[in-house]
């Protein structure tokens, strides 16, 4: 199955994008590339993919961006694309943390939509200023929680909303990795350096990095909204400035209870996220390593397996399926869901027209709420672990 990422009939032009961010030795920003080109919505016609121009330009040259849109700067960027009567209609973010806002920011105010990596922002101030601009502006904005772009997260999502799995009581979320192990900011490895940098990350190191795709997750998929937590942030690498390990009760509203760990040093893991939601009536459980399958477990019968594209499987998930079953789709495919459903909703605001329904995309309020969530955590394990409420 194909998916439409157009959300209509009929033929469309590809929407002029450009990036900040992502230039020669960077990582996300060709994950992105790679992510918007496979529904083939998007074209990559400018750039400032370095904050070192000679990179920018350089980078910009290998990706056959034209010479006159390589830019040195994202003001610059912004001010030039506005102008032009073939500027881009959308800027995809992908630099360090602490570049988000201001870069978000200028794009916003020059009237253009904006794709931003995870988290937001570095403070939960400066997350609800661009929340603010948002709805000031009228713009598109995406977040890239790229693990919601998963078909088999979308049947869970459903399944939870449908009352298959009754009341909620438990919803327990782990991204577990050891690639931070020892300590390779030392190295000066590019992307441990600036992850580990309060100045670049903020004040959560795993927890703004892996943790917040976690907490997402479990926020999109049980459809709760988090009370208050109880966290303990830690950090084992001696000399290392941010938590590497982060493990956190959880009180949603309404009265479920939950855990959320996530590790950089759980050596045996390369990417070990995982989500398991059980209410009054069944259980759901899925893990990122193997994403086309979710197990579904009602009350007293025995566990199902639902897959993608098999039988069980629900609309939700068919609609963001590219691949036949059997086959693998995962994370490069959930980054391109994110970016179809983000080209339905920029062409449905060309139009004046509200999108499709079915469309779903983090937008700046998921990125605000995960602002608010390594906010509470925070505060939280420097008050050696009480209680603290989210957003308050």
């Amino acid at each position: 199955m194909t998916i439409e990422a157009a959300g209509e009939t009929g033929v469309h032009r590809r929407i002029r994008l450009g990036m900040v961010g992502g230039g020669q030795g960077a990582f996300i920003g060709a994950v992105h590339r790679i992510a918007f080109r496979i529904d083939d919505q998007f074209e990559l016609v400018a750039g400032a993919l370095s904050s070192d121009p000679a990179c920018a330009k350089a980078s910009a040259k290998e990706l056959g961006i034209p010479a006159d849109r390589a830019y040195g700067g994202f003001e610059e960027m912004a001010r030039a694309e506005a102008a032009r009567a073939d500027g881009i209609e959308a800027v995809s973010i992908v630099t360090p943390n602490h570049m988000h806002a201001p870069v978000a920011k200028a794009f916003l105010e020059a009237g253009i939509h904006v794709i931003c990596d995870k988290p937001l922002t570095t403070t939960v101030l400066e997350a609800e200023e661009l929340a603010a601009l948002v709805e000031k502006s009228g713009k598109v904005f995406v977040v890239t929680h790229n693990y919601a772009g998963y078909p088999m997260i979308r049947q869970a999502r459903a399944m939870v909303a449908s009352g298959d799995l009754g009341e909620i009581r438990l919803v327990q979320a782990e991204y577990l990795q050891d690639w931070l192990t020892e300590r390779l900011e030392a190295t000066g490895q590019k992307q441990a350096a600036w992850r580990t940098d309060p100045a670049r990350s903020g004040a959560g190191g795993c927890i703004g990095d892996i943790g917040t795709h976690a907490y997402h997750l479990a926020c999109f998929v049980s459809g709760l909204e988090l009370d208050e937590l109880l966290a303990q942030l830690s950090t084992f690498v001696p000399g290392r400035q941010l938590d590497d390990d982060v493990q956190i009760l959880l009180r949603w509203k309404g009265g479920a209870k939950g855990m959320l760990w996530a590790s950089q040093v759980a050596v045996g893991n390369e990417n070990g996220l995982k989500l398991r939601v059980h209410g009054t009536k069944g259980g759901l459980e899925w893990a990122q390593s193997d994403p086309n399958y979710l197990w579904f477990t009602p009350y007293g019968q025995p566990k199902q397996l639902l897959t993608r594209g098999g039988a069980g499987a629900l609309p939700q998930a068919g609609r963001v399926t590219r691949v036949p079953s059997g086959h693998p789709e995962g994370y490069l495919e959930g980054f391109a869901t994110i970016y179809a459903e983000a080209a339905r909703t920029i062409r449905a605001a060309t139009a004046g027209v509200k999108p499709d329904p079915a469309v779903i995309y983090p937008t700046v309020y998921d990125g605000l709420a995960g602002m608010r969530f390594i906010d509470a955590a925070v505060k939280s394990s420097a008050a050696n672990g009480t209680w603290v409420r989210v957003g308050r």
